[in-house]
């Protein structure tokens, strides 16, 4: 059964969450010195400010229960999702966000691309935002055998395309792996899976792997531990808003396409407002979702879902829009053809981990760019 979902934080939950943002002991956190060791604790103040005199959820909430909300359970999972209809002349078209985002990544895309023809689905990943609680841990294969469920559902055989970067790309690529018949093909910002024995060979591959590896160094400790020790990190994710806020923000601060600072440190304002970091963060606070959106870190380590098997080849069409991500560097189109079917890759002149966000309009052109080099018979 699908039913209309309306949004609704209860009062209690609100106040909650105020209450202990007001009470945040400043005094306890040093400052190593702007961004250097972790998120600027200058930012974080500005951002709580703005939460405590400006932001207003029911505003909020009033605006997001505007946009087409539904829920339905798949296999025992609540799924909840955006359904903007076209008038059918194309495929349905799925958007997956990833960690730390949500659904209001691609609030931009959905009109447009709807007036385009698309049925557009914008699901809240498991164990995100409204999309909960779940039944147990679950990984990106699973979550792509969840998200193959909601689109038979809602359309049965039709083929559909899927755009993601982040978890949303890895997932994506799951689909394509899992079910290659029910997908007219898919499109990236984020293609960071590929068969077990696909390894850089030419000297562009492996500079490009050399410099990355060199920065994960320094940029994964989250995904260590939400990968190997969720619950402990959620024990006391679930008790802070303040401390949500710090964890979701560096992530911001660090993996958006970001001018710097003289100090070297990101200038965060110039891309993002407090309303919309604030949105964001408010989707893992107010449905008391922190904790279990961390789970599909763990999901993948108990699935082995990092990879395919040795010898794969997914052969649903792929894109790639390979926009500058400072953390994440993006995969050549050499290294991606090893495991895919690579037949649109665009170098984007601007937009980081977050490219729907970021950069709506050069992410819907390029995803526009991606539909129409599918032929008819595919669709």
């Amino acid at each position: 059964m699908i039913s209309p979902y309306t949004i609704h934080v209860p009062d209690e939950r609100l106040a909650a969450i105020r209450t202990k943002i007001a009470a945040y002991d400043w005094s306890q956190l040093s400052d190593a010195g702007g961004w250097s060791a972790g998120v600027g604790i200058e930012d974080l103040k500005r951002l709580v400010r703005y939460w405590l005199d400006d932001y207003d959820w029911r505003r909020t909430e009033a605006r997001l229960n505007r946009l087409p909300n539904f829920h339905t359970t798949i296999e025992a999972e609540g799924i909840h999702f955006l359904h903007k209809r076209g008038d059918g002349s194309k495929p349905p078209i799925l958007l997956l966000h990833g960690w730390p985002g949500s659904f209001i990544e691609f609030e931009h895309l959905i009109d447009p691309l709807a007036a385009d023809g698309h049925d557009v689905i914008v699901p809240s990943l498991p164990g995100f935002a409204f999309s909960k609680p779940i039944s147990c841990v679950v990984g990106p294969r699973r979550i792509a055998e969840l998200m193959h469920g909601l689109m038979a559902r809602l359309f049965g055989e039709t083929r559909f395309f899927v755009q993601g970067g982040d978890w949303g790309g890895h997932i994506a690529s799951w689909m394509a792996y899992l079910r290659p018949e029910a997908m007219a093909g898919f499109h990236v910002n984020m293609a960071s899976i590929h068969a077990e024995d696909a390894v850089p060979t030419t000297a562009e591959e492996k500079d490009v792997a050399a410099r990355r590896n060199a920065i994960l160094r320094w940029e994964t400790g989250y995904n260590l531990e939400q990968e190997t020790r969720p619950q402990t990190l959620g024990v006391a994710l679930a008790d802070s808003p303040v401390g949500t806020a710090g964890w979701i923000l560096e992530k911001f601060g660090k993996w958006a396409d970001l001018p710097k600072r003289a100090d070297g440190s990101p200038d965060l304002w110039a891309r993002f407002s407090e309303e919309a970091l604030l949105t964001n963060i408010m989707l893992y606070l107010g449905p008391s979702a922190v904790v279990t959106s961390t789970w599909i870190y763990h999901g993948k380590r108990l699935e082995g879902s990092d990879r395919f098997p040795a010898g794969t080849r997914v052969l649903v069409p792929m894109g790639i829009a390979a926009f500058p991500d400072p953390v994440f560097l993006p995969t050549l189109r050499s290294f991606a053809e090893k495991t895919y079917d690579v037949v649109h890759y665009s170098q984007m002149a601007a937009g980081g981990h977050f490219a729907a966000f970021e950069e709506p309009e050069l992410m819907l052109a390029d995803l526009r760019t991606f539909v129409a080099t599918i032929p008819g018979d595919r669709r």
